[in-house]
């Protein structure tokens, strides 16, 4: 009996320690290589845009983003001075370790339609960790190297279930919008460790300028 006694303590102990190992891993270890990660795709960008400016011409934009590619910087002040993050084509699970993902069919950047984007609430650097604090009034900046855009929030968050995708159509059902405009999206899991429900923010574009004549207003408050 004491053996078994013993036996069956170690084995807790054991398990024990493979769960702290484990939520050491999910919540420390991922967060550090997903920081790493989403670092690197906006220094691969930023050199990608510094090539293109030296060019003597520069060369057409393409029609549609590259699966898995970065493209855009992402900049939220609501969520912090230094909360900046790489947006790639895509939404699948390998894209979404390395920043936030651009949801195929919706509309580009700064283009007519719904500009939309998913991100993770928790793991791989909790990007959307503080989604609940955004608020209408609320400005979402991005920049492709050319151009920055400037949306602001109008609605939000709104919950909602996984399988409503009419939260992305070019005019989203809930969004209290009644035509055809410049909008976007964003997306992200509820509740915070969770799955079982979605929060959306949407608004509309409000301004564009040229990166070289500074950053918007919104970024040097």
């Amino acid at each position: 009996m004491r053996v078994i006694v013993r036996t069956l303590s170690e084995l807790s102990l054991t398990a024990g320690i493979v769960m702290v190992l484990f939520v050491t891993y999910v919540l420390f270890w991922t967060g550090v290589r997903a920081d790493g990660v989403m670092d690197d795709q906006i220094d691969a960008l930023r050199h990608h845009w510094a090539l293109q400016s030296a060019q003597p011409a520069p060369s057409p934009r393409p029609t549609a983003y590259p699966a898995g590619e970065p493209f855009a910087i992402m900049y939220i002040p609501r969520l912090g001075s230094t909360w900046n993050k790489p947006v790639l084509q895509g939404t699948d699970t390998g894209t979404l370790k390395k920043g936030l993902g651009h949801y195929p069919g919706t509309a580009r950047l700064g283009q007519p339609g719904n500009f939309s984007v998913a991100g993770h609430r928790r793991t791989y650097g909790d990007p959307f960790k503080d989604f609940p604090r955004l608020r209408p009034g609320d400005a979402v900046v991005l920049t492709d190297g050319a151009r920055w855009y400037t949306y602001r929030i109008d609605k939000g968050p709104y919950k909602t279930v996984p399988t409503d995708v009419a939260v992305i159509d070019p005019v989203p059902r809930a969004s209290g919008y009644t035509r055809p405009g410049r909008y976007f999206t964003l997306t992200t899991c509820d509740p915070e460790w969770g799955h079982s429900h979605r929060l959306v923010v949407w608004g509309h574009l409000d301004s564009t300028r040229p990166v070289d004549t500074g950053q918007p207003e919104a970024l040097r408050r």
